[in-house]
């Protein structure tokens, strides 16, 4: 695996207006429509993201998917569907294209709104001393891993100094389980010169309450590690508005 992948980036979709766009090739926009997108930029130019609902917000992402067409409609449909501007964002592509009016564009600009959202917050941490800038870690986990339908291992790699020096995906699952070998871990650490280790999933239900499972996988990687000098920081479930800290808990 690429260490400098960003967790959650995928080769995008091949980019095909005709997928999305329902007018005919070179017939203009009604007028409507024109001052109804510049009226919203506008407001989003002045006042941010802040005070617009979501369903404005992912108006504003669907404007380069579909130049020639309304898509208030279709950015209310994908909120009904999909619950809220995150969710509809880092859903996946089969999903979305099972909405009626969505096509490969649009695909592939809610994919670039995720991609670049996970690359900033993976800036705000990588090469950083993990432990003095928490928040930004969590906050990278959320970013990452909040609003996953599978639930996904990854590991994060400090050196002796605590500074971030891999973010990797372990292993993907199912909605409620991940596969996990402490071996590949500890191998990977010790070929990255790794000292400290902090391991993070996702629940997929929402609930970051650990299982027993959980649990019992978190000793096996405790023990694997303590053998070779390596210590495990912490072990985060993420769930969908929190999230829950095994050293918190006092379960590591």
């Amino acid at each position: 695996m690429d260490p400098n992948r960003s967790f959650g980036e995928m080769p995008l979709p091949l980019f095909s207006p005709a997928a999305d766009d329902v007018l005919p090739a070179g017939k203009a926009a009604p007028s409507y429509l024109a001052d109804h997108r510049a009226r919203l930029r506008e407001r989003f130019l002045q006042g941010g993201a802040t005070a617009m609902p979501d369903y404005e917000l992912l108006e504003l992402v669907l404007f380069r998917a579909i130049p020639r067409q309304d898509v208030k409609p279709l950015a209310r449909r994908l909120i009904e569907t999909f619950g809220d501007f995150n969710r509809v964002v880092t859903a996946p592509p089969a999903r979305l294209q099972a909405v009626d009016g969505v096509g490969p564009a649009v695909v592939t600009e809610l994919k670039i709104v995720e991609a670049a959202a996970q690359r900033m917050a993976r800036a705000r941490i990588m090469h950083r001393p993990v432990l003095s800038s928490w928040q930004s870690l969590l906050d990278y986990c959320h970013t990452t891993m909040a609003h996953r339908e599978i639930e996904q291992f990854r590991v994060l790699y400090l050196d002796r100094k605590n500074v971030l020096i891999a973010d990797e995906e372990q292993s993907r699952g199912t909605v409620d389980h991940v596969p996990v070998y402490p071996r590949e871990i500890i191998r990977r650490a010790l070929e990255l010169n790794a000292s400290a280790l902090i391991l993070v999933h996702n629940h997929p239900s929402g609930d970051p309450t650990p299982s027993d499972s959980d649990i019992a996988m978190t000793a096996r990687i405790g023990q694997a590690a303590e053998s070779m000098g390596i210590t495990i920081h912490d072990h985060l479930i993420i769930g969908k508005s929190r999230e829950l800290s095994f050293r918190s808990e006092g379960l590591l």
